[in-house]
């Protein structure tokens, strides 16, 4: 994906984003994540990229295990959806 990809499709958190946020902010556990713009706390499916992101920036993780287009990424959230394994979040952009 590209860094200007939206990861958390719920609150539209860029990879960007989330990379700067583990940076700046010197994040120590994945779970910090949830206070860069809400990641992770929609419906849930981003949680495992934002911890492969959280390893790759600490180091303990391979930068380049991920390998998903992010047409990939979003139709594969939609299976998740549709599985009902999750429900998206209203998101920032919803009335109410």
């Amino acid at each position: 994906m590209d860094l200007d990809d939206e990861v958390c499709l719920c609150f539209h958190v860029t990879k960007r984003k989330v990379l700067s946020y583990i940076r700046v902010e010197n994040v120590r556990r994945p779970g910090q994540l949830a206070e860069c713009f809400g990641a992770g706390t929609g419906c849930g499916w981003c949680r495992p990229y934002l911890e492969h992101l959280f390893r790759a920036a600490s180091g303990s993780g391979d930068p380049d295990a991920e390998q998903l287009t992010y047409e990939q990424y979003s139709r594969m959230r939609q299976h998740y959806l549709d599985s009902g394994a999750g429900a998206p979040s209203p998101g920032p952009d919803s009335p109410g």
